[in-house]
């Protein structure tokens, strides 16, 4: 099941998807929906790992179309009314796919979808329509803007992994959060998660993402290191675009833009007698490549989860990370927040393939100033 405006306000810096109206100005803005490609991903993987496995689907934009593109012959269980946007929609469709027998429910989608998926089986539930059992097994490709819950695969590949191994009968099942945020409270700066529930997920090691989690208020000295170190490495004159996230926050803050966004991707250019100033607020992708030069990027991983690109911040399209160059991605975390990741590796989901393998590897974090670890970036 495909939401098929999921992630459309990542690139052009609108916090998330949900909505007519926020859509409607995505696509004003010159989005494009991706939901259906990372669908396909998934499903030409998938078909490789396990060839024998029977797909139901829901009509046209809703995850035939991304089985077609895949090749892949379909048996469509649910036909939308309209275009198949509408959290309604979703639920409709969840509906029919556990009434048609769906052993996995995989959906393509971000949190608010999650969300949906939960609702729709809880409402099965309450009927009765479940049995003694919560429903099937769910697991997420992701294709939102954020995606903090516990149910999603960390990249579309990893999801066909997950979802093949599920039906070869070599995966085991667990309880696994979902998280959303409040769309409109980020796009006025304000960070207000809630738990909505618990859905049955399948689970590979490392193939399926963390939720994500707070981070411990950082030493000031330690963030005041690392905005030296970042200040450094740029130079008078420099362009720097930060990603979202409260280290980022703090390094500009640090830096002397106290203004910047906490939930969105600002550039800042710094100054010959030290300090930064904003040039550009809650950038779009577009602007971004607009520069008239190409920017450091300097981003921070998600607490719990590890992810450094494609959560969140969207707005460092693969276009402008092929122009920028792996030299001048600057990775920063505290010692404490790569402690917190317990081994895991740091991960990128960018929207291409190619770019992600291209990326992978180790890369350097600034920890403070004049210091630094070696650590483990993978799709």
């Amino acid at each position: 099941m495909v939401n098929p405006v999921a992630g459309l306000g990542g690139r052009v810096g609108l916090k998330g998807s949900d909505g007519a109206e926020v859509q409607q100005r995505a696509r004003t803005l010159g989005a494009r929906p991706a939901a259906t490609s990372r669908a396909e991903l998934t499903l030409r993987q998938f078909t490789l790992l396990a060839p024998q496995s029977a797909l139901l689907t829901a009509a046209g934009p809703m995850g035939e179309d991304a089985a077609r593109a895949a090749g892949l012959d379909a048996t469509v269980v649910h036909r939308p009314a309209g275009p198949g946007t509408t959290a309604a929609d979703t639920r409709a469709a969840v509906r029919a796919l556990v009434s048609a027998g769906a052993g996995l429910l995989l959906f393509c989608g971000g949190d608010g979808t999650a969300r949906d998926v939960l609702d729709a089986l809880g409402a099965l539930g309450a009927l009765g329509m479940l049995g003694p059992e919560p429903g099937p097994p769910v697991l997420g490709i992701p294709a939102g803007v954020k995606m903090h819950s516990a149910v999603f695969a960390v990249h579309p590949r990893a999801a066909a992994e997950v979802a093949a191994a599920w039906a070869n009968g070599g995966v085991r099942l667990v309880s696994a959060e979902v998280v959303d945020r409040d769309e409109a409270a980020l796009r006025e700066g304000r960070v207000s998660a809630r738990l909505h529930g618990w859905l049955t997920v399948p689970v590979l090691p490392a193939r399926v993402q963390q939720r994500k989690t707070g981070s411990s208020a950082a030493a000031p000295e330690a963030l005041g290191g690392i905005a030296a170190e970042v200040a450094e490495r740029v130079g008078p004159g420099g362009l720097l675009a930060l990603g979202p996230g409260g280290t980022t926050h703090a390094v500009a803050t640090a830096l002397g833009a106290a203004d910047a966004c906490l939930t969105g991707v600002d550039v800042l250019r710094l100054q010959p007698g030290g300090g930064a100033r904003i040039v550009l607020r809650d950038a779009r992708a577009d602007q971004l490549l607009a520069l008239p030069a190409a920017p450091w990027i300097a981003l921070s991983p998600i607490g719990g989860q590890g992810f450094l690109l494609g959560r969140g911040n969207q707005q460092f399209t693969p276009e402008l990370l092929h122009a920028t160059g792996r030299e001048r991605l600057l990775v920063l975390a505290t010692e404490a927040k790569l402690a917190a990741l317990a081994g895991r590796p740091l991960l990128l989901d960018t929207g291409d393939p190619e770019l992600d393998d291209a990326l992978s590897g180790h890369v350097r974090v600034i920890t403070g100033r004049h210091a630094a670890a070696v650590y483990r970036l993978t799709a």
